[in-house]
């Protein structure tokens, strides 16, 4: 079975990646995708832990903008040495936007200290979250998003800008790619009409297959990919233990549709 959709420490996940790696094992899983927020990171552990009963799938998910709102894209066999650069600049923006939700925080009364993730590892509202327990403001991470950290609430603060369309060049010249993650989730307009854009672009692929994807959902994603000629991908957006609605290898994608994918990275 397949997974193309799992974050580790090394952004917002709760598991490192040998602690996914068997976790994916024991799940039946043969080949699991890394793709972590804006970091390659994770990758050379989740390889070693993996050994050769595993195939890891090199990945990371953008965090870009459409339509004012938050639009996730994933990119699947990027070149590392030429996507390295770029990440940096994502991951130093990454960091100011948690400096500044701390310092929101800090203006409601809530002051925080956010530890260091440490290199190569991306910062995010859940260690926001985390410290927000640790000061004894809330009793677990979803108070903490309800109340403060939600897009919306008083402590939010949104990514710095980087268009999806840019996310989407970025990666092909990377030699990556790029997906349309849970694209239902998407708030900042109509699907249908932001696509044709996006495959200009050089969009390869849609998510069909996420938790959070209805049965209707998937067929209008099925609809559109036969319409526009793109890859069918899915995966858990696994986390960690602690999301029992996203558990791995809980949307039993089959391991056809990786060949796919690696015949489009070629």
């Amino acid at each position: 079975m397949l997974d193309l959709h799992c974050h580790t420490t090394f952004s917002d996940g709760t598991l490192t990646p040998t602690e996914l790696v068997n976790a994916a094992r024991s799940a039946g899983i043969t080949a699991l995708a890394i793709t972590d927020h804006d970091t390659l990171g994770g990758w050379d552990e989740a390889r070693a832990a993996a050994g050769d009963d595993m195939e890891i799938v090199p990945g990371v998910e953008l965090s870009t903008i459409s339509g004012g709102r938050s639009l996730h894209m994933l990119g699947f066999y990027p070149k590392r040495e030429l996507l390295n650069g770029p990440l940096q600049e994502r991951m130093d923006g990454r960091k100011r936007r948690a400096g500044k939700m701390v310092e929101k925080l800090a203006a409601l009364g809530y002051p925080v200290v956010l530890p260091d993730v440490g290199p190569d590892r991306m910062p995010g509202r859940p260690h926001v979250a985390a410290a927000m327990m640790a000061a004894g403001y809330v009793a677990s991470k979803k108070e903490a998003f309800d109340r403060f950290l939600a897009e919306g609430q008083p402590g939010f603060e949104p990514y710095e800008p980087f268009d999806v369309l840019e996310g989407i060049r970025l990666l092909r010249e990377c030699g990556g790619v790029p997906v349309w993650a849970h694209a239902f989730l998407w708030r900042g307009g109509d699907i249908e009409e932001a696509l044709p854009a996006m495959v200009e672009a050089g969009l390869c692929g849609l998510e069909v297959f996420h938790p959070n994807h209805s049965p209707s959902d998937r067929r209008k994603l099925l609809d559109w990919c036969d319409r526009y000629d793109l890859l069918v991908t899915g995966g858990s957006d696994y986390h960690g233990p602690q999301m029992a609605t996203r558990g791995l290898n809980s949307q039993r994608v089959s391991l056809d549709y990786l060949e796919e994918v690696k015949a489009a990275a070629r």
